[in-house]
């Protein structure tokens, strides 16, 4: 199942991933959006099924599904197995937050990173 990020207005909202059934909307910048593309990007540039992706890390495919539409919060431990099945080297970054001039506080980057080993 190929499945591409929205372009245009949708980038700028948020995602909504999967079927109307169980759509889930994620904020662009979110670390579940991150996860989401660094997994789905990862997967479709090594041109791998979620089948295969499956096979390699013993993952069921219908978890990896879920992980993909944002209906499922993976655990760091699933996470790891997901980067190794997909050749990459797991890195989470806690970054402090910024202030802006209105006092109001904004993330400069919550999320965390597939990297390729």
């Amino acid at each position: 199942m190929n499945r591409r990020r929205p372009q245009g207005q949708n980038e700028k909202q948020g995602l909504s991933l999967a079927k109307k059934s169980a759509c889930v909307e994620l904020e662009v910048g979110s670390p579940e959006y991150s996860v989401v593309h660094a997994i789905q990007d990862t997967r479709e540039r090594l041109q791998i099924t979620q089948t295969e992706l499956a096979r390699r890390t013993g993952i069921d495919q219908g978890d990896i599904s879920k992980l993909e539409r944002g209906t499922r919060n993976p655990s760091l431990k699933l996470l790891k197995r997901l980067a190794h099945g997909l050749g990459m080297e797991l890195k989470i970054y806690f970054i402090p937050i910024e202030s802006s001039q209105e006092g109001d506080s904004q993330p400069t980057d919550r999320a965390g990173a597939l990297t390729q080993m």
